[in-house]
């Protein structure tokens, strides 16, 4: 087995993967692609032979290359045993997905360095601007988040039940972000002590943005 991760220490969608990877207790090469450096390594024609969409994460196993964190995700988990990551129940894995493409097709692209790239650079947006823009959909995204959890009771110690799923995968990056673009974890009590939680366990920790190689 040949299990290679490209990666960035702070993007949200590689920190997903690498939680379910330590979670799945998958050993993996880490190849470290630099998003700000030189205008983006993952615009360098060796990593578009890696992946045609210039993002990351990409996951290669024995030769097959996989791009999108949920769909490696899912395949890590359909592939490989150990800590299930999606309920087998059609009813509790459909929830999951839910919850995990509230942050990974809801939140994250909005926070995207391409588009706050964009944001700046094109519609020459200030700081404060872009910072309230990502606050606005950050915000939306967990409020969203957190009134399923309340809505439904479905929630224990994690997103849904005891045990880690993708859903936590995807929320722990999230909140991460949040309080990196100044949303206090606070104002969202349930969704904190999932986070709390969750970076107690040592497949959450390992995967931590400063924890990783290309860290800085």
């Amino acid at each position: 087995m040949s299990l290679e991760l490209y990666t960035y220490w702070r993007s949200s969608a590689s920190y997903r993967v690498r939680i379910a990877l330590n979670l799945k207790s998958l050993p993996y090469v880490t190849h470290a692609v630099n998003l700000m450096k030189d205008g983006g390594e993952q615009f360098s024609a060796q990593y578009r032979g890696v992946n045609p969409q210039s993002r990351v994460p990409t996951l290669v196993h024995d030769g097959q290359r996989i791009g999108q964190s949920l769909a490696i995700i899912e395949y890590l988990d359909e592939t490989f045993p150990g800590n299930k990551l999606i309920p087998h129940d059609p009813v509790d894995r459909a929830r999951v997905r839910m919850l995990s493409h509230i942050v990974a097709s809801d939140i994250q692209p909005m926070q995207n360095t391409s588009v706050t790239r964009y944001l700046k650079e094109v519609l020459k947006l200030d700081d404060a601007a872009i910072n309230a823009w990502l606050q606005e959909w950050i915000t939306r995204g967990l409020d969203a988040y957190n009134a399923h959890l309340e809505h439904d009771r479905l929630a224990g110690k994690f997103s849904h039940g005891d045990t880690p799923t993708m859903a936590d995968c995807c929320l722990v990056p999230q909140m991460y972000a949040a309080q990196r673009f100044g949303i206090e974890p606070a104002r969202y009590p349930r969704l904190a002590l999932i986070w709390e939680t969750s970076n107690h366990l040592p497949a959450f920790a390992a995967a931590h943005p400063s924890k990783q190689i290309d860290a800085s």
